[in-house]
């Protein structure tokens, strides 16, 4: 099986969702942790020019969340639900609060490839092509392919 070292966006032709998968040298468990932590996820999510703050954070079953990412004095804010948590998978809804009508339903999974490596698949079901293609537009691959840079720093640092 190859190694997925960039992440690879892909937007389906005939559903309106986004699939996002990068190979991670951790495992399972410690892509979960960052994931379900809120201290560490904070720490990873987004572009490099943004801080996140947590507001609310309850990953569980039924569990919560919401935070705040700040840059350059702007404040742009998401909020959603876990609707399940599982060692090998979150199915989360996320609503970018600027956009309150346009409501993702995300499942992220967690495959062993074993050796201690994971590839992470996380897929976003959204209403429309239209809200499909602007979250495409919105710069969201940056934001990911820097956050990821940053959460795989803190994997190889330990810090997770």
């Amino acid at each position: 099986m190859d190694r997925i070292k960039e992440t690879v966006i892909e937007a389906d032709p005939k559903v309106p969702v986004i699939v996002m998968t990068r190979d991670f040298a951790a495992t399972p468990e410690q892509l979960l942790r960052a994931h379900t932590d809120p201290e560490l996820f904070a720490r990873w999510v987004g572009p490099d020019a943004i801080t996140t703050r947590i507001e609310h954070w309850d990953a569980r079953t039924g569990g919560s969340w919401r935070y705040v990412s700040v840059s350059g004095g702007t404040e742009h804010r998401f909020h959603g639900c876990f609707h399940e948590v599982r060692p090998d998978r979150i199915v989360q809804t996320f609503t970018y609060e600027g956009a309150p009508d346009s409501v993702a339903l995300e499942t992220l999974s967690f495959e062993d490839l074993g050796g201690g490596r994971t590839r992470l698949r996380a897929q976003s079901l959204v209403d429309s092509f239209e809200d499909r293609d602007a979250w495409l537009r919105s710069g969201m691959e940056t934001g990911v392919n820097e956050g990821y840079a940053k959460l795989e720093r803190m994997i190889a640092d330990g810090a997770v």
